[in-house]
């Protein structure tokens, strides 16, 4: 049957792979959500040191089951890849915490627009005018969500636009790293350095606190984020296995409306128009930029 109409079955392909980055999206956006309800009883650099320590012995564990050797001449840009990514959540677990939930979402998805910019200066791919013009109409659409013609301007939204930034940062260097390294080997070094930054600015300034939780349910809203966030990234990779990049990367943008519906369960206030308007325009500059020639 196949055979005779592989058109029919390029669209079952396309079909599972729209539902998969949908479902991805609806995970990651749900894994923000507890994220944001565990910062009501921990720092969001607590939430980041236990996530990624809980997912080190998942990796560990899989290391044990499948090993894996690990080639030492790109270490420095593996470790850049842990660096920026640890950043980028960082910034992104604060933007959670001090934002309503659908902008810090929408903020960090600024990073395909700067891994547009970082293939240009490091990469030397060209930009095309088409492209140029979707990166204006994108940064335009920042723009209007921190508001930085009035007395609105927020430095925590500022923050968010730095963690699309780090995340963009980190998909370039995986770009050069994802043929040398196993992927877990480059989850490894993510969630290494996502465990030592969270301690050493724990031990070494007083903005951090940690503290010990007794409270079962938050010990179980981690573990919880630990599946969430795995599955996603798994629906995520499936769909971008079955179906054409560009059409994925569009469908990536559902994650928004499922974060501003989460984040008014969670008491966040409806967007107002200038949000609406700026995530509008994001939307339609990352179109643009997965279509570019």
């Amino acid at each position: 049957m196949s055979h005779k109409y592989p058109s029919l079955r390029r669209l079952k392909l396309l079909d599972k792979g729209i539902l998969f980055m949908i479902l991805s999206a609806l995970l990651g956006a749900l894994n923000g959500a507890v994220a944001k309800i565990l910062t009501i009883s921990m720092d969001p650099i607590e939430i980041v040191f236990y996530r990624n320590l809980l997912g080190i012995v998942i990796i560990l564990y899989s290391f044990k089951k499948v090993p894996v050797s690990i080639n030492t001449s790109k270490l420095h840009l593996l470790f850049l890849r842990g660096l920026f990514g640890t950043l980028a959540m960082l910034l992104f677990f604060y933007t959670i915490a001090t934002i309503p939930l659908g902008e810090a979402v929408i903020l960090n998805k600024t990073s395909p627009f700067f891994v547009t910019i970082l293939a240009y200066y490091l990469m030397k791919e060209s930009i095309s005018s088409r492209t140029f013009f979707a990166l204006i109409i994108g940064f335009s659409g920042v723009l209007f969500i921190i508001k930085p013609f009035g007395i609105e301007l927020s430095v925590d939204h500022i923050f968010g636009v730095l963690g699309g930034f780090f995340a963009a940062a980190a998909y370039a260097t995986i770009k050069r790293i994802k043929d040398i390294y196993d992927a877990r080997v480059i989850m490894l070094s993510f969630m290494g350095i996502g465990v030592i930054i969270p301690l050493l600015l724990f031990l070494l300034t007083p903005y951090v606190d940690f503290k010990i939780h007794t409270n079962p349910l938050i010990w179980i809203l981690l573990a919880f984020m630990a599946v969430l966030s795995t599955a996603s990234q798994w629906f995520l990779t499936r769909a971008y296995s079955l179906s054409p990049a560009s059409i994925i990367g569009v469908i990536s943008y559902t994650s928004i409306p499922f974060a501003i519906g989460f984040g008014v369960l969670l008491g966040d206030l409806l967007p107002d128009m200038y949000t609406f308007i700026g995530i509008a325009l994001i939307i339609l500059g990352g179109i643009l930029v997965s279509k570019k020639s």
